[in-house]
């Protein structure tokens, strides 16, 4: 999650047979779409959905103070006793950390303080990668399953997980409540609820990976499960004529090497998807073996 911005209010409108409304939160464009008749019950629907939404961002952001991670960002080596969700997210993140090796950190938010990526050519000095570096490892934390504690200086940041957490969680509450079908998008990642009632998938387009993007590169039909990408698409920077994409190898301090532009996954969740898309592109070079060997749908664009 980026730089939090109060959500604005949502909207809501008919278009397709479907309703679709909209909103911001996690510093994305968020919507729902419904396959629902009444505008009461996609109002309903819509109100769950931004709900959860800004639920998660209120509670997950490193941008909010007084939250769980303002609290461990701000403990000074202190312990921190967490919630029983927010365990579940780190366990979950210290899994990730184990399965790709260490690439996937959710300490290596530090690096930020040495890559800018703010539209100009400039890389970080060497100096300023060791130091930033410093403050980077997973390994260096303390956690028991309830309690954490992290090194001064070391911050952790729960963004590689918490929207597409966000979308399942929003998805899962709205299929309690209705068995209509809907399409809980976060910012391009996104999730059905059930399979529609009518005979076809619903139609996702991803959007064109190029420095020119003139709208869906391609358009997946979905019945079930999650989509989520991931890529250095809109953040990177080129000096001499070399392109350095903003996903960095926390044991180096330096963007990941041959890294896809974009990495888009179909899994049995969001989550899921979301997991296999990033640690594709943590693989860099090796992205699509990587995938190919997951037995999942993929699509990948360099």
């Amino acid at each position: 999650m980026t730089a939090h911005q109060p959500g604005a209010a949502s909207a809501l409108r008919r278009s397709g047979g479907v309703w679709i409304g909209s909103f911001r939160a996690m510093a994305s464009p968020c919507e729902v779409l419904m396959e629902v008749d009444d505008r009461r019950d996609a109002r309903r629907i819509l109100s769950i959905v931004a709900a959860e939404a800004r639920r998660v961002e209120e509670k997950f952001s490193r941008y909010i103070a007084g939250n769980v991670i303002h609290r461990i960002n701000t403990s000074r080596g202190g312990p921190v006793a967490v919630d029983e969700e927010t365990a579940r997210l780190l366990t979950y993140s210290q899994q990730l950390h184990a399965m790709s090796g260490g690439r996937f950190d959710i300490t290596s938010g530090a690096l930020r303080r040495a890559w800018l990526f703010d539209g100009t050519d400039r890389i970080p000095s060497a100096a300023a990668i060791r130091e930033a570096l410093s403050h980077v490892g997973w390994e260096k934390t303390s956690w028991d399953g309830s309690q954490i504690r992290i090194e001064e200086g070391m911050e952790v940041d729960l963004g590689g997980v918490a929207k597409e957490y966000a979308a399942d969680r929003a998805a899962a509450l709205v299929a309690r409540e209705r068995e209509a079908s809907c399409v809980v998008n976060f910012g391009g990642d996104l999730v059905v609820t059930r399979p529609r009632k009518i005979p076809e998938p619903w139609r996702v387009g991803i959007e064109d990976p190029g420095p020119a993007p003139s709208g869906a590169a391609r358009v997946i039909h979905l019945t079930s499960g999650g989509l989520a990408t991931s890529g250095s698409t809109r953040r990177f920077l080129i000096k001499d004529g070399v392109r350095y994409g903003h996903i960095l190898d926390p044991a180096t301090g330096w963007p990941v090497p041959g890294a896809p532009h974009s990495v888009t996954v179909a899994a049995g969740s969001c989550v899921e998807a979301g997991m296999l898309a990033t640690l594709a592109m943590l693989e860099g070079e090796e992205a699509e073996p990587f995938l190919a060997a997951q037995g999942c749908r993929y699509w990948l664009y360099r």
